[in-house]
């Protein structure tokens, strides 16, 4: 008997009985039995798409964690060689306590805000800036050249103290308008000597 014509007879018994007696026929049963396997099949298949899914969640995030790991190698470096030789001896402890790990934080923001396949055209600027310039070092699209997220350490100098070195960052989502700060660093009483310094 065809599927439409056992869903009628079940229907119309169901109608006449105003619901008292409920089929306990094949008819019945085979309707229930085909209902059942396909919600069954509809599990399996939501299983099976779900745990595709996980695991290509789980690979976009590796494939994140990856290149979050190689930017923080690169920006440590870039930080380091931007103080140069006067600078890295003093500050270096504290800049490895307190700042980098924000800096991390703001790379894994900004990489999560990226589609992944999109992601491997992220770089970092090969050179910091020298003198009193602010940059350390910027993320940018190699397709388009645009910078991401820009990192910068300024030389703050607030009347009756000492000198601070204050790192921040600017972002694309804002026309790198505001300044997100990472934290200070205290120098000293007298003038930093500048950036890149031997």
């Amino acid at each position: 008997m065809k599927q439409w014509l056992r869903k009628s007879v079940v229907i119309l018994v169901s109608i006449l009985t105003f619901g008292l007696v409920t089929p306990a026929h094949a008819i019945w049963n085979e309707n229930h039995g085909v209902d059942k396997a396909k919600h069954q099949n509809e599990a399996s298949d939501l299983k099976q798409a779900t745990t595709l899914g996980s695991y290509l969640s789980e690979q976009q995030e590796n494939n994140r964690d990856t290149i979050v790991q190689k930017m923080m190698m690169e920006a440590e470096k870039q930080s380091f060689e931007k103080f140069g030789e006067k600078i890295s001896p003093i500050i270096e402890d504290e800049f490895r306590q307190v700042i980098l790990p924000k800096i991390q934080d703001a790379i894994e923001m900004t990489i999560a805000e990226y589609p992944e396949e999109e992601l491997s055209s992220l770089a970092i600027t090969e050179t910091p800036s020298g003198g009193v310039s602010e940059k350390i070092f910027h993320i940018y699209n190699v397709k388009t050249n645009e910078d991401i997220i820009r990192f910068h350490v300024r030389r703050d100098h607030p009347p009756m103290d000492g000198y601070y070195f204050n790192f921040h960052y600017h972002t694309k989502f804002d026309n790198y308008q505001t300044h997100y700060n990472l934290g200070e660093i205290y120098w000293d009483k007298n003038t930093p000597p500048k950036w890149m310094s031997v």
